[in-house]
């Protein structure tokens, strides 16, 4: 069954079961409310009966006026309304005799000739007698008249002195209260067919909008499907429905940053195919072109020096190229197992300082180290030296008649080692992209010396995260990039500069 329909019958369901409580509810309600309404009537015509009928007499008891009845039911005659007047005799209190109205005038009227021994018991108690029944088990004492319409009756009864004297039965006819009902059902009835139409209607129309709202989900979803990334349904937040929206946007939004990394890390693969392919072709050439000269003694005797060489730089230049990438594709995997150790970091950075002189020097660039021995360090010592080496490399690439300087100092329970330039600087998206496997910053330079692969600072990153350390890079285009790396202590042991500072 369609979701549509399912939930017309859950919302059909839930208003016609309101619709039928507050139906019966209203429809008990009035017809309590009628019966009940007219029970006062008949008790109030009672009592004001008995101070229209009855008058003193000097015997000291009351005489029950009967023309004055008759006045009075002939006033109530369109509403249907009798009554009878019931007397004690006289000498014979557990008696009663029926005053009013006489044999002649009862006719089809209810009226027994005598009130049971049980009402006058009750009556005496000042109680009044109500019956919603017919008058056969209202008045069960005795046979009613042929024919006999069922009578709501109200038994008042009547004092003198405190004493009761007699007891009047006020009546109207059962059918004409039920009447008064049927109509009321009548109208309830048509209501609840109206109401059945209109929460038909509704039923549908708010079916009709769930189901929409569920249906752009699907067609969302069938979009994604189709690899259309970029979704956004509308959402405000109210219901379960509009937090599912709100979760497949973020889901699409993921799956669109994916596919973009996905697409951006591929671009980077075959840039680093096409430019690993163009560095390994240019080497490999120069390589067969000199051995072919060799082979041919093309190459004159004081030259082969030169050209072999020459061959070994060349030879050394693939094997860089090659190794970077094994070196990578280790560390990245947790093939390289640390070594770590605490050491005096400023002996290495002299090292590198020295190294690395020669090519700052072709570049114009002025090498500084700043720092005071010691300077201690917890880490692998070779993996420490890779890591600083190829960022002051990487400082020299981008950097012309510039000065580099690289400074090392304590922090709070770990080593810090700023490497800052004056070089070429870079924009925040090329900031944001640096540790990416292949990138270049500037690729106008992908052929220079130094930077073949673009693997140097994927590399540096990976290192410094196995080691638990931190690397942070803020740069300005034209104005330098400066490098931060921190090595945390090692926990289980103190460093030097703690062991120095307790002896």
């Amino acid at each position: 069954m369609k979701l549509i329909y399912q939930l017309m019958i859950s919302f059909f369901a839930v208003i016609l079961t309101v619709i039928f409580i507050v139906g019966g509810t209203v429809l008990n309600y009035y017809s309590s409310y009628v019966y009940t309404s007219t029970y006062n009537q008949l008790t109030g015509y009672g009592q004001n009966a008995e101070k229209l009928v009855a008058q003193t007499v000097t015997s000291g008891h009351y005489e029950i006026n009967s023309d004055t009845i008759r006045k009075i039911e002939m006033v109530f005659s369109n509403q249907n309304v009798n009554f009878a007047i019931y007397s004690l005799a006289e000498g014979a209190t557990n008696q009663n005799l029926r005053v009013y109205p006489t044999e002649q005038e009862v006719g089809r009227r209810p009226m027994p000739e005598h009130l049971s021994k049980s009402y006058w018991a009750r009556l005496k108690k000042s109680e009044y007698i109500k019956d919603t029944s017919n008058a056969g088990k209202l008045l069960s004492a005795n046979q009613m008249p042929k024919g006999a319409q069922p009578q709501a009756y109200v038994i008042v009864p009547w004092f003198y002195q405190n004493k009761m004297f007699a007891a009047v039965v006020v009546s109207a006819r059962v059918a004409d209260i039920d009447s008064n009902i049927a109509q009321i059902e009548s109208n309830l009835f048509v209501a609840l067919i109206i109401s059945l139409i209109l929460a038909l209607i509704l039923s549908y129309l708010l079916a009709r909008y769930q189901v929409s709202r569920v249906n752009r989900v699907r067609h969302a979803a069938h979009e994604v499907a189709d690899g259309n990334f970029d979704i956004d349904l509308p959402s405000k937040h109210r219901d379960e429905i509009d937090d599912l929206a709100t979760d497949f946007n973020i889901m699409a939004k993921s799956l669109q940053d994916s596919q973009q990394e996905i697409e951006r890390q591929e671009e980077r693969r075959k840039e680093f195919m096409a430019n690993a392919a163009h560095e390994m072709r240019t080497p490999l050439t120069t390589i067969n072109g000199l051995l072919e000269g060799l082979a041919y003694d093309a190459i004159p005797e004081e030259s082969k020096g030169k050209s072999i060489e020459l061959m070994r730089g060349e030879t050394k230049r693939l094997i860089r190229l090659v190794n970077e990438n094994l070196d990578y594709e280790k560390i990245r995997t947790g093939q390289i197992r640390l070594s770590e150790r605490e050491f005096d970091a400023m002996g290495p950075l002299h090292n590198i300082v020295t190294q690395l002189t020669k090519k700052a020097a072709d570049a114009k660039d002025k090498l500084v180290l700043q720092g005071t021995s010691p300077v201690s360090v917890y880490a692998d010592y070779d993996r420490f030296v890779q890591i600083i080496f190829n960022v002051v490399q990487n400082a020299i690439q981008f950097t012309q008649n510039g000065q580099i300087t690289i400074k090392a100092e304590r922090g709070f329970h770990e080593a810090v080692f700023t490497i800052s330039d004056t070089g070429i600087g870079m924009t925040p998206e090329q900031v944001r992209n640096i540790w990416d496997r292949y990138y270049k910053a500037d690729p106008s330079r992908k052929n220079t010396k130094y930077g073949e692969s673009g693997l140097g600072l994927s590399i540096v990153h990976s290192l410094v995260k196995q080691h638990g350390g931190d690397i942070k890079v803020s740069s300005e285009l034209h104005q330098g990039t400066t490098f931060k790396i921190s090595f945390p202590d090692n926990t289980e042991a103190p460093t030097a500069a703690e062991k120095k500072t307790k002896s």
